[in-house]
């Protein structure tokens, strides 16, 4: 029985099957529900009879800014043990494990679409994964884990060195700067980057070409084949950043370092208020 979906958007269409994170309000960033949607709509789409493709996109002006914590982050009780944290930790995030679980074993092609700018696990958790990935020019991706005082999400440092080299990866990762779709287009990251006026169609237009040259069904098996010797070692991958995302939160780093952040947009926010009235 096909699913329902909150926060998302589900078509399929001409052998091409759409996620669309549909929280455009909030930069498509994710809660659990949408978290939830995209387990269910990634199996919905590996089972279906027809499509070859599936993407994923994004509704409105950005992909996606990466988790939702404007709710603050979850703390275990306060009384635990470190083993407790670790172990209260590692449950959180098995739903994340399982969206990564379903990516990695995708059976259709996995084509990453991204609509506009990708932030946070926005620009790390799929790019490294998907097959395929096609940009809307003068988008850009940042991942600032390590300010924040985590790490490469859920295999990430893998699934980027293997697109475009360990040192490339460093860069992007280790330092949070901001690079253009064009820049990863350069690097290897990005196979191709299309006007960002009528972007979707854009990309609907190059798949339905390749189906009108290419056999579906070789598609898939040729993904299958290049992705056969990767998959052990980026399910060993996505467990050990797990580990080492919740050994960062054990130790407590993220909470000064999410801080220390919320404080000073509060106080830039507050800065660009004065400012304003003076103005008037």
């Amino acid at each position: 029985m096909p699913s329902t979906y909150t926060h998302l958007i589900f078509e399929v269409h001409d052998q091409i099957g759409v996620i669309k994170l549909n929280r455009p309000k909030y930069l498509n960033a994710w809660n659990e529900t949408l978290l939830h949607d995209m387990v269910a709509a990634f199996r919905e789409l590996d089972g279906h009879p027809d499509t070859v493709f599936t993407v994923l996109t994004g509704e409105g002006r950005f992909f996606s800014a990466g988790a939702d914590i404007k709710a603050g982050l979850a703390v275990p009780p306060a009384d635990s043990t470190a083993a407790q944290k670790k172990l209260w930790y590692m449950r959180k995030f098995s739903s994340e494990m399982e969206l990564f679980r379903s990516m990695i074993d995708h059976r259709k092609v996995f084509v990453l679409a991204l609509n506009g700018p990708a932030v946070g696990g926005g620009a790390a958790w799929f790019e490294g994964i998907a097959d395929i990935v096609l940009a809307a020019a003068g988008s850009y991706l940042q991942v600032p884990f390590n300010s924040l005082g985590l790490v490469p999400e859920f295999g990430a440092a893998r699934t980027f060195a293997q697109s475009m080299g360990v040192r490339r990866a460093n860069d992007f990762l280790m330092f949070g700067r901001k690079c253009s779709v064009e820049e990863m287009e350069s690097w290897g990251l990005v196979n191709r980057v299309f006007p960002a006026d009528g972007f979707q169609g854009h990309v609907r237009e190059f798949l339905l070409e390749q189906l009108r040259v290419n056999d579906g069904k070789s598609m898939m098996e040729t993904k299958s084949l290049q992705n056969a010797p990767l998959r052990d070692g980026r399910i060993v991958a996505m467990f050990d950043a797990a580990h080492a995302l919740s050994e960062r939160f054990v130790d407590g780093a993220p909470y000064e370092r999410f801080r220390k952040k919320t404080e000073e947009l509060a106080s830039n926010s507050g800065s660009r208020r004065v400012k304003a009235k003076s103005s008037l």
